[in-house]
């Protein structure tokens, strides 16, 4: 680990001048100023350059082969920075987080602003021995310290988010992803490898240019050098760096020149200095599977109602509109291409707000096949008959009663008198005829 501190400085260095955009072509290669320093110098508080302001982070490596004694040159180092930088509560802001298989923010950005706090905060610092979470490490960074509770300034401020990680091992941890998405999130990250370090993995984790943001060295032997060097280009004259170009937004150095730059999702004017936005969303812009929605010189993407938007945030997939609690139907949604309409059980019907239902009247003309009477029973019905007429075996027609021969004795009898009675004034009739 000794020999990090010596690519630490230098890439610390390179750290003082402002970062192109994303991709951009215009990014020149840093040149030092000639008359720097000699070596070992540690400049005083007094001759400390004004370089551009950054929310700075050091990750250190304390795992177990880091010996104690490498450890304090690191310290060392780390305290020979910070009288390098312009350290204030309004240009740069340090913060030191020391990892090995556990992380610890060792004091975050809005912790100290003065360079006697930091190097008696540092000097304090012990190692933590055992593994080598380096992923963990810059995903902490990320989540923990640069937020604005934390001390780092808002986005609208522009001040560049700089993480430098110092290792002399291989990551345990799965560091790529890690690494992408703090770059993605607008992190600038510069790896300085030691000793054992894994070159691969250096390139994994740090920004584009590698051969601006990727440092090796063999011992930490080197580091009074190395702080002489960056000291010499940290100070070069860089109009980016004190502000007083005329950029709108992006100034890269060209040489003891500057050109313009826009950030991503603008374009550079004619007069080489304004920019304006483009139209992130016309088409062969986007990769939105339906809707493009343009985002402060950016885009999100969006899905029509009744799909929703996939995991990788471009693509869309029709929803289950039928799902609970996704539709206002009282009793049946039927699904229908990504939208869904309402309908009702057997013995309902749909009432005009095309989401409740109401009872049919199944006896109502046309609803049954009844040949005679219906019987509503419940949400069903059932046949019957007028009086004189039997159900048939259908349980739909009915044919006439039959009208049984046997009659009672008490009937019987009443019969018999009558047509005696009958016989009796017949005969009277006859009788009064003759005479």
């Amino acid at each position: 680990m000794g020999r990090a501190l010596g690519t630490l400085c230098c890439c610390l260095a390179l750290l003082a001048l402002p970062a192109a955009p994303r991709g951009s072509a215009l990014r020149p290669r840093r040149q030092p100023r000639p008359g720097g320093p000699s070596a070992g110098t540690v400049p005083s508080a007094d001759t400390a350059c004004k370089n551009r302001p950054l929310d700075l982070v050091f990750i250190i490596d304390s795992s177990r082969s880091v010996r104690p004694e490498e450890f304090e040159k690191v310290k060392i180092f780390l305290s020979e920075m910070i009288d390098t930088l312009d350290v204030g509560e309004r240009t740069t802001r340090v913060a030191v987080m020391n990892y090995a298989s556990t992380v610890k923010v060792e004091f975050p950005l809005r912790t100290y602003f003065d360079k006697a706090s930091l190097k008696e905060a540092v000097s304090r610092i012990e190692p933590l021995s055992a593994g080598t979470m380096t992923g963990l490490a810059i995903q902490t960074a990320v989540d923990e310290v640069f937020t604005e509770e934390m001390g780092t300034r808002p986005a609208t401020f522009n001040i560049p988010r700089v993480v430098i990680v110092v290792t002399d091992g291989r990551p345990q941890d799965q560091v790529q992803d890690v690494a992408a998405s703090a770059r993605t999130a607008g992190i600038e990250i510069y790896a300085v490898g030691v000793d054992r370090a894994d070159m691969q993995s250096l390139r994994i984790m740090a920004s584009e240019p590698l051969d601006e943001h990727v440092f090796y060295v063999e011992t930490y032997g080197v580091i009074e050098k190395l702080t002489s060097k960056f000291r010499e280009t940290f100070c070069a004259v860089n109009v980016c760096a004190l502000g007083t170009h005329d950029c709108e937004q992006v100034c890269v150095r060209n040489g003891r020149s500057h050109l313009c730059d826009c950030y991503e999702g603008y374009t550079l004017n004619p007069d080489k200095r304004t920019c304006s936005a483009v139209d992130t969303c016309a088409p062969g812009r986007h990769e939105c599977d339906q809707i493009c929605v343009r985002n402060n010189g950016s885009y999100v993407c969006d899905c029509y109602e009744g799909y929703t938007l996939n995991p990788d945030k471009k693509t869309c997939s029709a929803m289950d509109m039928c799902a609970p609690g996704r539709h206002d139907c009282a009793q049946v949604c039927l699904s229908n291409d990504g939208s869904y309409s309402c309908d009702c059980y057997e013995g309902y019907t749909l009432n005009p707000d095309k989401k409740t239902c109401s009872a049919v009247d199944v006896c109502a003309p046309g609803r049954h096949d009844c040949e005679q009477v219906c019987v509503r029973d419940d949400l069903s019905y059932s046949c019957d008959c007028y009086q004189g007429y039997t159900l048939n075996p259908d349980k739909k027609s009915c044919s006439r009663a039959i009208t049984s021969s046997l009659v009672t004795t008490e009937e019987s009898c009443q019969c018999e008198a009558i047509a005696a009675l009958q016989d009796s004034v017949a005969s009277r009739l006859e009788a009064l005829s003759t005479k």
